[in-house]
């Protein structure tokens, strides 16, 4: 079972309880839910790997990554403005190996949350 830790906010952003869930969603394997949020051309740029483009492309990514559990996913920041959002924390796994993140993301629109672009940077620690 995954243990997530989130900094609270004011709760009273929509789009900041959707990336919030998002980053639960991809820490708890859920691929449903991140296929069902991002666009058909979505475009996931994880900057100094690889670069991931068309929705089809974004499912084989996943389930490349489900092999990979997580034990624990710690969310320290997110934020929302307009079409723009960012996510950043710690993901542990379950083999001991943590990584910082931060993510970019992009929505196809101010009002929604279809994901268009998702920017991210990782650091093993």
């Amino acid at each position: 079972m995954t243990k997530i830790i989130s900094a609270p906010n004011c709760g009273n952003s929509p789009k900041m309880e959707f990336l919030k869930e998002f980053n639960i969603a991809f820490a708890k394997g859920n691929t449903a839910f991140l296929i069902a949020s991002v666009t058909d051309d979505v475009v996931w740029d994880i900057i100094g790997d690889k670069k991931i483009e068309g929705k089809q492309s974004f499912v084989g990514q996943l389930e490349k990554m489900k092999t990979d559990k997580t034990s624990e996913l710690i969310l320290h920041q997110i934020l929302s403005h307009g079409k723009e959002g960012a996510a950043n924390g710690i993901l542990t796994m379950e083999n001991g190996k943590k990584y910082a993140f931060s993510d970019f993301y992009l929505f196809k629109g101010a009002k929604g949350t279809k994901i268009k672009s998702i920017t991210s940077y990782v650091i093993g620690l």
